[in-house]
């Protein structure tokens, strides 16, 4: 990263950017997330701190493990797969995209993962063009 940013900056950024994150540190115990009160995957405040496996689905449990496993092991950087889901506050389904990347030091050392959530809907209807301030 170029630059340094404020701390202040960066905790407005996670908040405002459109996308939800959970970070999980290289013991597999999550270590923050943001959006706390808009979130699509609600965390209560005690899984801080607690093992990541604890936050998925028995029907997906296995699959979480083995990407993290392979990106432990150098294998995945990413994991990308999107679902369909009934939210708050919309009539229909919505396209929600999530990614899992994982963090590495500069010397390669496994740091962790950052899981990465985005209600797409929106986003897959655009079509043409708009120009900033149009």
């Amino acid at each position: 990263m170029i630059g340094e940013i404020p701390e202040k900056t960066l905790k407005s950024m996670f908040e405002n950017i459109p996308i939800e994150f959970s970070i999980v540190d290289e013991n597999d115990e999550v270590i923050a997330w943001n959006k706390h009160e808009t979130r699509i995957f609600k965390r209560p405040l005690g899984v801080i701190g607690k093992s990541v496996q604890k936050c998925h689905p028995k029907h997906s449990l296995n699959k979480v493990e083995t990407i993290l496993d392979e990106m432990k092991a150098n294998k995945r950087k990413k994991a990308r797969f999107w679902i369909d889901l009934k939210l708050d506050g919309f009539e229909e389904k919505q396209k929600i995209l999530i990614e899992y990347y994982a963090l590495h030091d500069e010397e390669g050392k496994y740091l962790g993962c950052i899981e990465v959530s985005q209600n797409i809907t929106e986003i897959r209807q655009l079509d043409g063009e708009k120009r900033l301030l149009n």
